[in-house]
């Protein structure tokens, strides 16, 4: 039984829902994201609730129910609050830098690293070592979040890196002396 396909989605004041076959819009006081969703579930809109179920109990289909409901929900919640990732830079001489619609970071190699801004997103540098990246798309939100993330992953020794600002880096001891 899939609690999460189960669960109803309440559609908040000033987001309107179309359906269109498989085709699902939300537009609301963010943007508008539209998606396609598999013809085995189906959608059931009463006033402002929403709830899908499901053609058959196979794991498949129990897999695709969840998997819709938490992708509608995502698209509700991004279209009426939006989602942000913050990242921190640790290192000395770490550093970030947004020029235009250049962001370069500077992460201990040899040259700076450069990442165009993406359609949809929006990247703030407010520090030299904070980077914020925002969108209504919680999956570019996340992809791009991780592509900046991958320039350096933090590692376990000295603890520097790129990571995430609520991410835990579990530190290791290192060599010990004779």
């Amino acid at each position: 039984m899939s609690r999460i396909g189960n669960r109803v989605v309440h559609i908040p004041e000033g987001v309107d829902v179309k359906q269109d076959g498989d085709v699902v819009t939300v537009k609301g006081p963010k943007g508008e994201l539209t998606q396609t969703f598999s013809p085995e579930i189906t959608m059931h809109m009463e006033g402002n609730e929403v709830t899908f179920t499901r053609a058959a109990e196979d794991k498949k289909h129990r897999a695709l129910h969840g998997a819709t409901n938490a992708n509608f929900a995502n698209m509700v919640e991004g279209v009426t609050n939006g989602f942000t990732k913050t990242l921190k830079m640790v290192g000395v001489g770490y550093r970030a830098a947004k020029s235009g619609s250049t962001l370069t970071l500077s992460a201990g190699y040899s040259h700076p690293v450069t990442f165009e801004d993406r359609e949809g997103l929006e990247v703030e540098v407010p520090d030299a070592l904070t980077i914020k990246v925002s969108g209504i798309n919680k999956q570019l939100v996340g992809d791009f979040a991780a592509e900046i993330r991958a320039v350096r992953t933090p590692e376990p020794y000295k603890g520097k890196g790129i990571r995430y600002e609520n991410e835990v880096v579990k530190r290791k001891e290192g060599k010990t002396g004779k």
